[in-house]
């Protein structure tokens, strides 16, 4: 019973390159070399592990889909990156079965119009070091992005600040603009509401 997330349709690479600029966003959300440990909860392309690794000491990557992984792994390999570790596993409903507070920074890029977001927040916030941090980054809520999921199930950035607030995160970026086409925020990891 494996759930992809709905709907994401990945572009031809080229195209999705260009959606992007990965070093300034992850900058932006304050991935930078103070992380140890980081998690990439849907690599797709490698688009953001990639540069991610440049500068991170370990990367784990996830993906539902098996050629995700390897498409990733592939550009790894031919850049001579040795700290990324895959996972092909549908974390969306199996989590990822890494330890309760043992990673520094997790990304969640235009992932949270998943079916369950608020579980995808829950498994961040509980794998999160004490003041880890999560990027959180999605298409704008605006129709003529070139891209993205329909706009029913696409959120807009207040109802990720709301998600991200429920499952203990305080917000420390609420609102970073990612031109041309997404937005970010970056929470960090506070006490679970009960």
């Amino acid at each position: 019973n494996i759930m992809k997330v709905r709907e994401s349709g990945m572009p031809e690479e080229g195209l999705w390159q260009g959606f992007f600029d990965p070093r300034r966003t992850l900058h932006l959300l304050d991935l930078d070399s103070s992380v140890n440990e980081a998690v990439d909860l849907g690599c797709g392309y490698g688009t953001f592990t990639i540069p991610a690794a440049q500068l991170a000491l370990q990367i784990h990557a996830f993906d539902i889909e098996p050629d995700m992984i390897e498409t990733t792994r592939r550009k790894a390999q031919a850049q001579g990156i040795t700290n990324i570790r895959y996972h092909r596993r549908d974390f969306v409903l199996q989590g990822t079965g890494l330890l309760a507070d043992s990673v520094d920074y997790v990304m969640l890029f235009n992932i949270l119009h998943a079916e369950n977001p608020r579980n995808l927040l829950r498994e961040t916030h509980r794998i999160l070091r004490p003041a880890g941090k999560v990027g959180i980054m999605h298409w704008n809520y605006d129709p003529e992005t070139p891209r993205g999921p329909p706009m029913r199930i696409r959120p807009r950035p207040e109802q990720c600040r709301k998600w991200a607030e429920q499952e203990g995160f305080i917000m420390i970026k609420p609102f970073v603009d990612l031109p041309p086409y997404h937005y970010g925020m970056v929470g960090q990891k506070g006490e679970a509401i009960k």
